[in-house]
This record gives structure tokens, C-alpha cells and sequence, in this order.
């Protein structure tokens, strides 16, 4: 996970990994990441909404995105 803050907004996150091993994975990533980035920016913090369908996509998502908020003290 990769993340930009501008003092303590999240300006940009980006998924810097996916799961992509099975086309099906790859299909999930390229549908789901885009719409947790988006998630990411308007909710400030990585309480967000799962997307359906990726439950799994989602959860580690979000524990990357918790961890790079931790790591950059936000």
C-alpha cells in the first residue's frame, strides 16, 4: 500500500500489490482496488466498506492501508 498525505489527508492511496493469481483474482483486483482507493479518499481512514464480491480483496486492503497509516503516524 502505498499512500500520499498532505499533513494529515490522504491525498492518493494506490494498492501496490493485488491478488492476481487466478484470472478470476485479476478480474476481482481491477474492479475492486479502484473502488477502494476512491473509498480510501472520501472516508479519510481505512474504516471503509467492503467492496462485493471481494470480501477478501477488501480485508487486506484495508489491514495494508491501516498499516501505512500507522507507519506515516497518521
Amino acid at each position: 500500500m502505498r499512500i500520499t498525505l498532505d499533513g494529515s489527508t490522504i491525498t492518493g492511496a494506490t494498492a501496490v500489490q493485488s491478488p492476481s493469481s487466478t484470472p478470476r483474482s485479476r478480474e476481482i483486483s481491477s474492479t475492486a482496488v479502484p473502488q477502494l482507493n476512491q473509498r480510501t479518499l472520501a472516508a479519510q481512514s481505512a474504516d471503509i466498506d467492503s467492496v462485493s464480491g471481494a470480501t477478501y480483496t477488501s480485508a487486506g486492503y484495508r489491514q495494508s492501508l491501516q498499516s501505512a497509516l500507522d507507519r506515516a503516524g497518521v
